[in-house]
This record gives structure tokens, C-alpha cells and sequence, in this order.
């Protein structure tokens, strides 16, 4: 992404967009009972609270009635349909993982199968967004956990914490081509989890063939671990190498999820917040979901950054439209579409063969 001149001046900057993760599959109920919706009803409500406070996409994933992560699909369908009745014009974002919480105690951290997966394709009724990951790798989410990060929660019992230390995340070649011809086929845009630069070279070659096309809505997840670290060099070198005509959400971990959103906010991009990353406010108390939307739109008012509405969120993440051509979203996403001619050589070498 280029910053001209003025990019840095709210009115020439897009209105924000708030995704909310109020569900955070890894944390148990107990780890934060005020906020960690349960039931059905729960998880409804707490869309409609983050809706209120001025989130317009819902990061989603389920819980069962004990509490524990969901992996029921049929009942994904069911809070969906909920979901779609309470909060109609919000963006639903299912997280592309399902429930990566443990079965039980001692048991692995683990994103579901393949098959599984593209099932979400198949959701009725049909979410907006899927997040898609870019590349098999490590997603070692308590490596940035501090002591104090882990006190009084779940983590703080080894089997959780060894459990998640060895998580990976399966996102290979064969998979993603599937998942990404399922997805279009059914209407449902894909927004990008890329954990480093590496993988938005993949997803540009994914695009130059022809896998993808589409809008490019890109989460840059940095929670070290095998994912980019969230400082400002790891930040910005990100940055530079996403497209002008895409998208960009920042996503941290932790405590360093605000100052992450803050310098999103100044530079144009868009906000994640929620408990799924952080149940920590800057003092270090508990900061609920609705809490951490607040403050945000609160400093980017401060800014004099508008905050988008969900029809305004909608036609941002361009939800709804697909693209035609290679040279088409080439186009669109501002990528250079003219080849490097082949080399003299290199045509020799051709021939001869």
C-alpha cells in the first residue's frame, strides 16, 4: 500500500470498519463469565451489543450449551439463522478454524479437517465472509502470553497451555484451491488470515492463476509463534506489500491489540478487537468485547475518523461481488498486470527443448 500525500487526513480516508471477536473459542467460560457468551441466546445478544457499540463484521464461532467450543456445524446453521434475524445487516465472518479449542482436557489444539472445513461453504443460511488461511504453519498462540497474560485463566494449567503451544494451522496447496472454488461457488467472499509476508506471495500467485478472483480482504494476524510479531518494522513491511485496491485489518494479541488497532485507525486501515484476542485492557484489568469496540470508536473520533455503517461496511469489503478475469482483478486490486518479457535466452533454451 502507498501513503500519498494527505493519506494520513481522516477525510481522505475510508470510514472505519470494527470487527468484532467477541467468542474466543480458546478461553473458558470461567476465565471471563461476564462476557464469554454460552447459550444460543447469549451468543445472539452479544452480536446485537457489538452491533450497538459500532462493530459492523462478527468474527463467529460457536459454543455448545456446556460451554465448550462447538465443531456441530448443524448447529452453526442454527445460531446463523439467529444470527441473520437479530443483527440483518451486520457482515457474519465465520472463523475459518471452527473450534479449535481442545475435546478435553489434555487433548490437542487443533484446526478440523479439510472435509470439515469446506462444509462451511455449504452453511445455511449463507454467512457473508469465511476467514481462509494461506499456508500450513505454526500457530503457537501462547508464545507472546505473559505470566500476568495467564493468571486467573485457563492458560495458567499446563495441559491448556502445552495444548495450544503446539497448535498448527493446515492451509496447504490441494485445500486451498478447494476451499476457495467452493467458497465462490456458493456466493461466499473470503477474507484473508495472512500471518506473514509469505503468504500474501502466495495469495498473489493464487490470483495471477486464475484460483482466486475476487475482492482482496486481508487480516494481518500477528501473533508471533510462527506468525509475524506485532511491532511496527514486522507492521509495516506487511503493509508495503499488500495492493493498493485490497483491504487491510491488523490483528494482534494481548496487550498489544490497542496500540496495533491505534495505528490502524491513523493510517486508514481497519480495527479487529474482542476477547478471541485479548481479554486485557491497556491497565491491565479485564476489558469486555463491547468495551474494547467503545474505546475504539471513541479514538477514532478522536481522530476525526467516521465509523462505517454496515451498509457503508458492505460496500467497503465489496461483499457480494465477484470478479470475471485475471486482468480484471488485476485491475481492481491495483496489482501490476503487465509480464516482464521472456528472455532471449530463455526462448532459446525453450525451443531446443
Amino acid at each position: 500500500m502507498h501513503f500519498l500525500d494527505g493519506a494520513l487526513l481522516p477525510e481522505n480516508q475510508e470510514k472505519l470498519v470494527i470487527t468484532a471477536a467477541p467468542y474466543g473459542p480458546q478461553w473458558e467460560p470461567g476465565d471471563f463469565p461476564s462476557d464469554i457468551p454460552v447459550t444460543i441466546e447469549q451468543q445472539v445478544q452479544k452480536a446485537v451489543d457489538c452491533y450497538n457499540a459500532g462493530a459492523t463484521v462478527l468474527h463467529f464461532h460457536v459454543r455448545e450449551d456446556d460451554g465448550s467450543g462447538c465443531k456441530n456445524l448443524d448447529r452453526f446453521n442454527e445460531v446463523l439463522s439467529r444470527l441473520k434475524q437479530a443483527v440483518p445487516d451486520m457482515i457474519i465472518q465465520v472463523g475459518g478454524s471452527i473450534s479449535f479449542a481442545p475435546v478435553e482436557e489434555g487433548a490437542n489444539a487443533e484446526w478440523l479437517s479439510d472435509e470439515t472445513r469446506h462444509m462451511l461453504a455449504r452453511l445455511k443460511p449463507t454467512p457473508e465472509q469465511v476467514t481462509v488461511a494461506i499456508n500450513t504453519g505454526q500457530m503457537n498462540m501462547v508464545e507472546l502470553m505473559t505470566p500476568e497474560d495467564r493468571a486467573g485463566t485457563s492458560f495458567a494449567r499446563k495441559a491448556v497451555y502445552d495444548a495450544y503451544e503446539e497448535m498448527i494451522v493446515p492451509a496447504g496447496p490441494a485445500w486451498l484451491r478447494e476451499h476457495l472454488a467452493q467458497l465462490s461457488a456458493n456466493g461466499i467472499q473470503p477474507h484473508f488470515q495472512i500471518t506473514q509476508k509469505s503468504g500474501l506471495v502466495t495469495l498473489e500467485r493464487l490470483i495471477r492463476e486464475g484460483i482466486y478472483k475476487g475482492p482482496l480482504n486481508v487480516n494481518w494476524v500477528a501473533l508471533s509463534g510462527g506468525f509475524d510479531n506485532p511491532d511496527p518494522y514486522s507492521m509495516m513491511e506487511f503493509i508495503r506489500l499488500v495492493p493498493d485496491g485490497s483491504t487491510l485489518t491488523l490483528e494482534a494479541q494481548m496487550r498489544a491489540c490497542l496500540p496495533i488497532n491505534a495505528m490502524a485507525i491513523a493510517m486508514g486501515l481497519h480495527v479487529r478487537c474482542g476477547i478471541e484476542d485479548t481479554l486485557w485492557g491497556p491497565s491491565g484489568d479485564r476489558m469486555s468485547s463491547v468495551q474494547q469496540i467503545e474505546q475504539l470508536v471513541r479514538i477514532s473520533r478522536e481522530m476525526g475518523r467516521g465509523i462505517a455503517s454496515a451498509k457503508e461496511a458492505r460496500t467497503i469489503f465489496k461483499i457480494g461481488t465477484q470478479y470475471q478475469t485475471v486482468d480484471q482483478t488485476l485491475a481492481e486490486l491495483r496489482y501490476p498486470s503487465a509480464r516482464r518479457p521472456v528472455r532471449p535466452a530463455l526462448a532459446e533454451r525453450k525451443v531446443a527443448a
